[in-house]
C-alpha cells in the first residue's frame, strides 16, 4: 500500500520511493532494497504498475514505476480497509474492562 499511495502523485524510480517513504514516515519505515523490489515485481506482475526506462535527475538509466487503474483502484481499497482496521484497534486500545 506504501508503494502505491508513493506513486499516485507521479511515477518513479525504486531508489526515490524508498526515500521518500522514509522521509514521510519521518524515519519509521526505514526500506531496504532487499525488500522493495521484490513488492515492485509483485505489483507489477499483478497489472498495479507498469515500469519503463528513464534517464534520473544524475543522468542515469533506472525503471521508473507508475500506478496502473488497476493500481489506483487497489490503493483505493487497501487504504479503506486500512481505515477499519485502524478504527478497530483504536476502538480496542480506548476501551475499558468496565465497559464491557
Amino acid at each position: 500500500m506504501l508503494i502505491l499511495k508513493t506513486l499516485e502523485l507521479e511515477p518513479m524510480h525504486g531508489w526515490g520511493i524508498g526515500q521518500r517513504i522514509q522521509q514521510i514516515s519521518e524515519g519509521v519505515f526505514q526500506v531496504n532494497a532487499g525488500s522493495l523490489f521484490p513488492a515492485f515485481w509483485r505489483l507489477e506482475r499483478d497489472g498495479y504498475v507498469k515500469c519503463d526506462w528513464r534517464c534520473t535527475e544524475n543522468n542515469r538509466n533506472a525503471k521508473f514505476y507508475s500506478l496502473t487503474p488497476a493500481g489506483r483502484k487497489r490503493l483505493k481499497s487497501e487504504a479503506r480497509e486500512w481505515g477499519t482496521q485502524t478504527a478497530a484497534i483504536a476502538r480496542i486500545l480506548n476501551s475499558s474492562l468496565e465497559a464491557l
